[in-house]
């Protein structure tokens, strides 16, 4: 089977795109950075998801992590999104996973990145209903925090890394890996969960301190 997985050169996407080739699937790599990832069954597109985009055939599995964090994030988050998907959609497609994040739930981002999030989750219910027909899920994943090179600027922090800790139940963070495992649980051990969002933020979303 032939997995497309788009920002897959670094953090989640590329920690998904090694889980499916450990996994024996053939895998299909957008990004607009050059892959350091060396697998006979991997092949590496430096790809822009906002621009013309390749002609691709029998994509079994679309995981759509591709996304920034500041500055075009609608077209890039949401727009880009929509593109790939709508771009790669065919009868033979049997899952589809859409990278979210925790902020669609909570709001709790910059505006524009919490919004664009917001909308992949929506978009990935639209897609969860047309692609029933041909048998196939959709569905998202949200993470909250990830120990990725992007929050760099956290995690080096003593201080401010303690900070948004606290701000889990559970007093950690999660790793690439873990969000790639719950990818491909989603989208090829499941067989009957289409359309849910799936949050996993260490107890972020929950957290309640009850003051009497």
């Amino acid at each position: 089977m032939k997995v497309l997985v788009t920002g897959s050169s670094f953090g989640i996407g590329r920690a998904i795109a090694l889980k499916f080739l450990s996994e024996g699937f053939d895998v299909i790599g957008f990004d607009i950075a050059d892959s350091q990832i060396t697998n006979d069954r991997y092949v590496h597109y430096v790809q822009d998801i906002c621009g013309e985009l390749p002609d691709l055939n029998d994509i079994d599995i679309i995981v759509n992590n591709a996304g920034i964090q500041e500055g075009d994030t609608i077209d890039v988050n949401l727009k880009g999104t929509i593109k790939v998907t709508e771009k790669y959609i065919t009868p033979n497609i049997k899952s589809i996973v859409f990278i979210a994040s925790s902020s669609a739930s909570t709001g709790s981002e910059f505006p524009e990145y919490a919004a664009s999030k917001g909308g992949v989750v929506t978009y990935m219910k639209n897609v969860a209903l047309r692609i029933a027909e041909y048998g196939a899920t959709a569905n998202s994943i949200s993470p909250g925090g990830v120990i990725t090179d992007l929050n760099e600027h956290i995690l080096n922090d003593e201080n401010l890394y303690r900070q948004v800790l606290d701000e889990t139940l559970l007093d950690k963070w999660a790793e690439p890996k873990e969000i790639a495992d719950f990818v491909y649980f989603v989208s090829v051990v499941n067989k009957s969960m289409t359309g849910e969002d799936i949050v996993i933020d260490n107890g972020e979303k929950l957290k309640s301190n009850f003051i009497w």
